[in-house]
């Protein structure tokens, strides 16, 4: 029974330093919230000024890139069917 004792004795918290560092890592994680807001502010701020320099509007560019995607892709389907003689009816058929 004495050796239970002198066991849970050994294990003893400085409760004073264990509070120190959780203020610390609460503090720390505050200044860290703040640098990613101030850093995010910064990225969106930047994002619509060249957002407005731009002479036309992403959604146009997407726009024109779907459009010349789909294109490619019909002359590249019709180009190979064409090289295998197969009708493009008959692939759907």
């Amino acid at each position: 029974m004495h050796n239970s004792q002198n066991s849970a004795a050994a294990f003893q918290m400085n409760t004073t330093q264990v509070m120190v560092g959780a203020v610390l890592v609460g503090a720390g994680s505050l200044i860290g919230l703040a640098g990613a807001i101030v850093g995010g502010h910064a990225m969106v701020s930047a994002m619509q000024r060249w957002f407005g320099e731009l002479e036309v509007p992403p959604t146009e560019v997407v726009k024109h890139k779907w459009g010349q995607a789909k294109a490619a892709t019909m002359a590249g389907a019709q180009a190979w069917h064409g090289a295998n003689g197969v009708h493009a009816h008959s692939a759907r058929a």
